[in-house]
């Protein structure tokens, strides 16, 4: 049964990662046409870059006992601020332009965060394929199990 819980782990560390991609993204649209604030501060677009620790997939028991199961294999997720410059945009009537008549805003691409959205809710449906896909495995084991 622990090999089917390993699955479940790592479908949720997946999800997990795609679910925190979604938010990164939304945010990063919610704030796409923010301005300079009057304290100078610019919101910055993030991004989340994921790093696979290393380890694999282990088949032997005693390693899973001794390493903490596949803990030490699971994805890690960290959120960044991207390093873009501002983009500037001339309009001389807006309350925060400077001298130039200039605005900065940050550097979002809407049509890149689309697609950063589509890709993370198709990634965390596959996880969730996983997980149904070694809840009907188990469930068929379990019922030979019982003849």
């Amino acid at each position: 049964m622990s090999d089917y819980l390993g699955i479940f782990d790592i479908s949720a560390a997946g999800m997990r990662t795609e679910r925190l991609r979604l938010e990164v993204s939304a945010l990063n649209l919610a704030n796409a046409y923010s301005v300079k604030a009057p304290d100078g501060s610019l919101y910055r677009p993030q991004r989340v870059v994921t790093t696979a620790a290393g380890g694999g997939v282990r088949t032997d028991f005693a390693v899973h006992m001794a390493e903490g199961d596949l803990a030490a294999g699971m994805p890690s997720a960290e959120v960044i601020d991207a390093d873009v410059a501002p983009r500037r945009m001339q309009q001389p009537d807006h309350p925060y332009a400077d001298k130039d008549g200039f605005i900065e805003m940050p550097t979002i691409d809407p049509a890149i965060e689309m697609s950063e959205i589509m890709t993370a809710v198709r990634a965390y449906e596959a996880n969730v394929k996983v997980v149904s896909a070694a809840k009907a495995m188990m469930t068929r084991a379990l019922e030979i199990g019982e003849r």
